[in-house]
Formats: C-alpha cells, sequence, structure tokens
C-alpha cells in the first residue's frame, strides 16, 4: 500500500469522526462540514438533501440553521422533560471499497445509543472526495436496519 492511499484513509476516517463526534454533541454546522459543500445526505425512504445548509436543517428536526438555536432547544426540550438526552454513535467495520487520486468509497455499520440504550442501528455508504488537503463526503448513503420499539429517533 503507498503512502498517499494510507493518507486518503486516514482522512476519510477523520471525516467520519467529524460527522460522528459532532451530531452527537447537537453541533450540526460542524457535522456538515465533513460533507463538500454541495454534497448529499441521503437516507433510505426520504428524498436526498442537497447543501450543508439543508444537512443542517434535516437533521436539526426544526430545532433552528444554527449551533446555538439546535443546542438551545435541545437544552429547552431536556429541561421540559427531565431526562439528559444523550446520544452516542459508534461507527465500526469500515471497508474502503476503493480508492483513487479522486475519490473514495467507503462503507461502514453504525450503532446509535441513547438514555433508552441501544436505539437504533444500520449502515453508511459513502463517496469521499478531496478539497484542498481534506476528504470530505460528496454523498452519504444512510440505511437504517433497526430501531428500538422506543427509539428517539424513529420518526425522524
Amino acid at each position: 500500500m503507498e503512502p498517499s492511499e494510507l493518507m486518503i484513509r486516514e482522512a476519510c476516517r477523520d471525516a467520519i469522526a467529524q460527522y460522528t463526534h459532532a451530531g452527537d454533541r447537537y453541533m450540526l454546522e460542524a457535522l456538515a462540514g465533513a460533507f463538500c459543500e454541495d454534497g448529499t445526505l441521503e437516507t433510505r425512504g426520504d428524498p436526498p438533501v442537497i447543501g450543508r445548509q439543508a444537512i443542517i436543517e434535516r437533521l436539526s428536526g426544526g430545532r433552528g440553521t444554527t449551533d446555538a438555536e439546535i443546542r438551545a432547544q435541545a437544552r429547552s426540550e431536556q429541561a421540559a422533560g427531565g431526562q439528559r438526552r444523550i446520544v452516542r454513535h459508534n461507527i465500526t467495520n469500515i471497508q474502503f471499497e476503493s480508492i483513487t487520486p479522486t475519490e473514495a468509497r467507503v462503507n461502514s455499520y453504525f450503532t446509535v445509543f441513547t438514555e433508552i440504550g441501544l436505539d437504533h442501528m444500520g449502515r453508511y455508504r459513502d463517496r469521499f472526495v478531496p478539497v484542498g488537503e481534506q476528504w470530505r463526503i460528496a454523498h452519504r448513503f444512510v440505511s437504517v436496519d433497526w430501531y428500538a420499539p422506543n427509539s428517539r429517533f424513529a420518526s425522524s
């Protein structure tokens, strides 16, 4: 394996981690930054959304369009419900399907834990492209394979 391929792999892993860590903390601007400016987020059964701002709006669930608005609304919901909201994505089995100097195709599994325990699980199918010195998600297809009966996300 060439050093350039190792660099691409690590850059893709870094973007995957950025998406996951930022999403778990309701930092959707940072999450959207893991995408290209015109990146696409597609979830099985829903129309795809294109562009960082559209991704933020989709994932905020009406909580706002900036990190400050989204986090304030989440705190308000927590105060009203009395239970601390927890979201933790775990990404496993990252598989690099193909890597070229202009594109990487990556598959991975995810499990999501919330305050209820195991909430849902599924797969990501990603296409990464270089953007300057970084690699960003050009297209992410999300397939949720299972939801807990009392999932926080089942209706999302």
